[in-house]
This record gives structure tokens, C-alpha cells and sequence, in this order.
């Protein structure tokens, strides 16, 4: 499978920004991409920088609706799942999600973040609802996808569940600054989990200065030993092509001994 991570910056212009997208989703569509996903609120700006004051519905969109329509469009055109996240709207909430498009246009479903962070400069528990749509892991064309957005990715459990739910591949929207943790903490968190968990990971970050924060970019993939087997640069707009075989999944440690020898019966309430 050839995976492209679409590493741009973004705008207060939610045109401009999807058109830049879709460009760099013909240009990974020309490199052979057959998965193409794109970081945490891609399109838009990065709204949690300040608290949300009253109603923020307006800045939001429903799925599926303009943005996943444009894409599903494309996914068919050029025969490639596609993984979006957006600023998402249902029935007066707002949710940080991630639609997943499969190779016929299809919308297979949508994830949303379920854990809301609140710190300086990250106040997404004013603009999101927690999400309720679990761990989910989509049957595409090209194989079990599962998607862990952003903060999500810090759980352990949530992490497990996608494996228990037979994930090959991990893909992470994802809106990391520089300085916001300790350098390389990013890598080494998604390394154990591909490791301790058997599956690939994919994690897509934005980039560019916005207001207070400078993101960071530096998307990578992880293979299922854990290993680092391609990066984008630091504060660059680039697309990372990188080719996997989910063959490596079945031979991963975590699927020949961590998994079948887990306990399960011994852990209650844990997974």
C-alpha cells in the first residue's frame, strides 16, 4: 500500500486552503497514492488558540457535506481512500472528526475524538464534544484502517482497541507545536504503540506559524517494530509517500506473541 501524508499550513481563507489541498491531492494521486490523509482541521484555521465565546456552530460543517463531497469526488476519480478531518456539526454539537472515503466515493463512516484536551493555547473542550463514536476500524479497498485523532493517541486503551479490533494501519490527524512536549515524544509515542500493538502508524501534523503557535509538521510513519521509515521536514509544506506491506503486520511481534498471550480474563474492566 503507498500512503501520502499531506503536510500543509493554513489560512483564515477555508477556500484557498481546501484548494491547496486538493492540488496536493492530485499531486500525491500522480505519485501513486492509494490512501491520502491530511492533518487535524486542515482546511481551517486552528480555532482552539483562543476559548470559544457563544455559539461556534457557524464555523463548522456536517458530514458529509461541501469538504467531503469535494474529496469523495476525487477518492473516485483517482481510485484512492481518503482520510479528512474536520471541524464537524450534528444537531447543535461539534465534534473534531475524521471522515473516512473509501475508492468508489464512498463514505465509510467518521471518527471523533473522543479524549478533549483544555490548555494554554488548546482549548478544545470549548469547541468540541467529546466524541461518541468509539474505536472504529474501516474495511477499505486496500485494507483495515483505524483512525486516532490527535490527543487520542495518548491512551493506551484506545490505542489496544484498534488492534483488538484487527487494525493494520493507524492514521493520526494531528495539530502538534513546537516546544509543545519534550523533543522526540511524538516519534517514540506512536514507535510503541505500532510496536506494542502490531500495526503501522501514520501521524499527520500541521505546519506553519499561526497567532501563538508554530507547528511543527515533521508527519512520519512508523512500521510495526516500531521503526521510523519516513519523515517530513520541520516547518515545510511537502507530501510524505510512503510505501507499506501489511504483510509485516501478521509477522509483528505484537500479532505472533503480545496479543494471543494477553490475559484478557484477568484485567476487569481494562481491555
Amino acid at each position: 500500500m503507498r500512503i501520502a501524508l499531506i503536510q500543509q499550513h493554513a489560512t483564515g481563507d477555508k477556500a484557498e486552503n481546501t484548494e491547496r489541498g486538493i492540488k496536493a491531492f492530485e499531486e500525491a494521486a500522480a505519485k501513486g497514492a492509494q490512501l491520502i490523509c491530511f492533518a487535524e482541521l486542515a482546511f481551517e484555521p486552528f480555532y482552539p488558540q483562543k476559548r470559544a465565546i457563544g455559539d461556534v456552530t457557524h464555523l463548522a460543517e456536517t458530514i458529509p457535506g461541501p469538504t467531503t463531497e469535494t474529496f469523495s469526488a476525487l477518492a473516485k476519480k483517482h481510485s484512492i481512500v481518503t482520510v479528512l478531518n474536520l471541524f464537524e456539526k450534528e444537531n447543535n454539537l461539534t465534534y473534531d472528526a475524521s471522515p473516512v472515503i473509501d475508492v468508489d466515493g464512498r463514505l465509510l463512516g467518521k471518527t471523533r475524538m473522543m479524549h478533549i484536551p483544555d490548555y494554554e493555547y488548546f482549548h478544545e473542550k470549548t469547541y468540541y464534544t467529546p466524541g461518541d463514536t468509539g474505536a472504529p476500524v474501516y474495511d477499505t479497498a486496500i485494507g483495515r484502517i483505524g483512525i486516532a485523532i490527535c490527543y487520542d493517541r495518548h491512551y493506551p486503551e484506545y490505542m489496544r482497541a484498534l488492534a483488538l479490533a484487527g487494525a493494520e494501519l493507524i492514521i493520526t490527524p494531528q495539530a502538534g507545536a513546537e516546544g509543545e512536549w519534550t523533543e522526540g515524544l511524538y516519534e517514540a509515542e506512536m514507535q510503541i504503540a505500532a510496536f506494542q500493538n502490531g500495526y503501522f502508524t501514520a501521524l499527520c501534523n500541521r505546519v506553519g506559524r499561526e497567532d501563538n503557535l508554530m507547528f511543527s509538521g515533521e508527519s512520519f510513519v512508523c512500521d510495526p517494530d516500531g521503526r521510523v521509515i519516513a519523515q517530513a521536514g520541520k516547518g515545510t509544506d511537502e507530501i510524505v509517500v510512503c510505501d507499506i506491506d501489511q504483510e509485516e503486520v501478521k509477522k509483528s511481534h505484537a500479532r505472533r506473541l503480545f496479543l494471543p498471550d494477553r490475559r484478557g480474563e484477568l484485567y476487569g474492566d481494562w481491555l
